[in-house]
Parts: C-alpha cells; sequence; structure tokens
C-alpha cells in the first residue's frame, strides 16, 4: 500500500570514497561512484537521467529491486494450501518479476535516511493480499548501507502477516565496471562460486534439474572473460546459478568476483541467497540512458542473488515460501577494490 503522500526522490550515501543515489521508487539505484586504480571516480551501473523515466517505464528493470517473486513463476501460477493462485502474464507465457507492478515499480516508505562515516537509507513497502496475484499482506524492508569506504551492504526483510506466501526478492543492477557509458562488458571477466546451473526450457523457466557446469560455456567456477564463450549460449546468459558457499564473510557466502581491466575496477558480491541469475543485458537494444548514454546489448551485466525461478512448483528447489510470522532474510555485500 502506498501513501499517497509519498514522492519519488532521489537519497544520496557518501562516504568520500564512494557516492550512491537509490530512489524509493522501486528502491532503484541510479548511479554508484567507485575510483579505479588511479583513484578517478565513475558512474558504474546503468540508468536514467530522471525519476520521471523510470515511472514512465522506460528502464528495463534498471537497479531496482523485484518482487514479491523475482524471475520467471512458470505460465503464471502455482498452488499453495490447496489453493490455485493466478498471476499477471507480463512475459508470456510466464509470470516475471512480480507482475506487472512489481515491487520494482512502487513508491516505498522512507523509514529512515541516516549520513555520516556509514551512512544508509532504509525503505518499507506493505504489499496487500491480492497484489499482482499474491496471497497475504506483506510487510517488506530494504535497507543500503555504506559498511566501509567502498562496501555496499543491502538487507531485505520481508513478514508474512496473515497467509503463507512465496517470496524472493532481488537487487537487479546493471552493473558496466569501466563506466555505464563505455560500451559492451564482454571485456570483463568473472568468476562464479556456482558449480551448477539450473538449466530452462524454450520459455526460459528451469527444467528442475540441476546440471554441472564443469566442461560447458557456463562454467565461471574460475576466473574467465564473458566474452570467451558467450556466442555458445544463444542471445548470451541469461541462468541461475546455485550457489556452493565456499569462503564466508560476515556469514555470507562469496558469489562473484568481477574485474574490468581498462579501469581495474572489481567487484566481489556476497550473500546468503541460494542462487544468483546472471545475465548479460541480452534485451537491452539502444535503451536512451544516463547523460546521452545509449545502452546497447551486453552493456551491463546483473547478478540479481535470487531464490531458484519457478520454486513454487519445483518441489525439489529450496522453498520460497514463508509462513504467517515468519521472515524473509536476504542479504547482499557490494565489495569494490581495484587489482
Amino acid at each position: 500500500m502506498t501513501d499517497q503522500t509519498q514522492k519519488p526522490e532521489i537519497f544520496e550515501l557518501n562516504n568520500g570514497s564512494m557516492q550512491v543515489k537509490i530512489t524509493n521508487l522501486g528502491c532503484t539505484i541510479t548511479s554508484l561512484f567507485v575510483p579505479d586504480k588511479n583513484g578517478n571516480l565513475a558512474d558504474v551501473v546503468l540508468g536514467m537521467d530522471s525519476v520521471e523515466q523510470y515511472l514512465q517505464g522506460a528502464a528495463p528493470y534498471f537497479g531496482c529491486i523485484v518482487g514479491r517473486v523475482a524471475n520467471r513463476i512458470r505460465n503464471g501460477k502455482f498452488t499453495l494450501n490447496g489453493i490455485e493462485y493466478s498471476l499477471p502474464i507480463n512475459k508470456p507465457p510466464n509470470s516475471l518479476h512480480g507482475g506487472q507492478k512489481g515491487f520494482d515499480k512502487v513508491l516505498w516508505k522512507v523509514a529512515e535516511y541516516k549520513k555520516g562515516d556509514n551512512p544508509s537509507v532504509t525503505f518499507k513497502y506493505r504489499s496487500l493480499d491480492g497484489e499482482e496475484g499474491y496471497p497475504g499482506d506483506l510487510s517488506v524492508s530494504a535497507s543500503y548501507t555504506l559498511t566501509s569506504s567502498t562496501t555496499m551492504r543491502l538487507d531485505m526483510e520481508a513478514v508474512a502477516e496473515n497467509k503463507a506466501t512465496p517470496v524472493s526478492l532481488a537487487q537487479h543492477t546493471y552493473w558496466n565496471l569501466a563506466g555505464h557509458n563505455s560500451g559492451n562488458v564482454l571485456d570483463h571477466s568473472i568468476q562464479i562460486w556456482g558449480s551448477h546451473i539450473t538449466p530452462v526450457d524454450d520459455n526460459v523457466v528451469p527444467t528442475g534439474e540441476l546440471v554441472p557446469v564443469k566442461g560447458t560455456p557456463f562454467d565461471f567456477t574460475f576466473e574467465k572473460k564473458i566474452g570467451t564463450s558467450i556466442h555458445e549460449v544463444g542471445m548470451g546468459y541469461d541462468h541461475n546459478y546455485v550457489l556452493d558457499g565456499g569462503e564466508e564473510r560476515l556469514g555470507l557466502k562469496h558469489a562473484a568476483k568481477v574485474k574490468d581491466p581498462s579501469s581495474s575496477r572489481v567487484l566481489n558480491l556476497w550473500t546468503d541467497a541460494p542462487g544468483m541469475q546472471f545475465y548479460t543485458a541480452n534485451y537491452v537494444n539502444g535503451v536512451a540512458g544516463k547523460g546521452g548514454a545509449v545502452y546497447g546489448k551486453q552493456s551491463g551485466l546483473c547478478l540479481e542473488t535470487q531464490g531458484f525461478p519457478n520454486a513454487v512448483n519445483q518441489p525439489n528447489f529450496p522453498s520460497v515460501i514463508i509462513q504467517p510470522g515468519e521472515k524473509y532474510k536476504h542479504t547482499m555485500l557490494f565489495e569494490f577494490s581495484t587489482e
């Protein structure tokens, strides 16, 4: 439920070495400046110049938090406690990222905004029973905090108030570590701490299998250029990786490491989610972005940590169902550096 007095605004988090701008429309990161190896700042996220452009739907999920359930639900249907629920089919034949007006398109309430050494902003939203077809009232919060000079933490929580409901939020920023307007990311290298993917059918919905990546173009268990095998996977990468764990930081597992050779910027991502959608902006085509930039195919990459896509219809996937009174928690740590 949106408070009608709320307006879309932009909030800045700045600790002297990193500057992030986030709007309460969809908890969207509109810009994020971090230094390169020479200390030069660049904006490394794809986005729009004004909040109005996001309101008009000009951004293909740039920077936002998607929900109530991220990614695809097969045919927009699932059954829970004997009741079949039907969701909007906004990416035929499936429901995608919460439906026609998911969490990315609503105004969140600004619950707290703190400046100082560890600036933070906390947004809250109450999603009502039946919104976009989902059952039960859900109270959601998202807090972005700059926890160190070049680290940003995102804490997402949701409480099911009165009915069991699926919940799987994802942060959908498109990253380009060379700078948002620097062309494609095929020269970036990436390592993903995931030795399996959930392969998909013709409608991009997981089949339910877990398949090892070893010996396939999906193998990023070692650092590898994104462009090396991308031509072997159709339009590009748009796949959910099963995160293995491995070394931990603050109770979070290492999900990915991305590096841009031109600026030497590195992004390490840590999370407690079971999966991560690695997406190479295959459907972005001539999108007019910030400062006159035009974003083409593969001009950014998404690292959407998440519950597995279509988990509501796959009993062998980790459950995304939250029972009444239970709390969903999902944390991401974005750690920038140069090497």
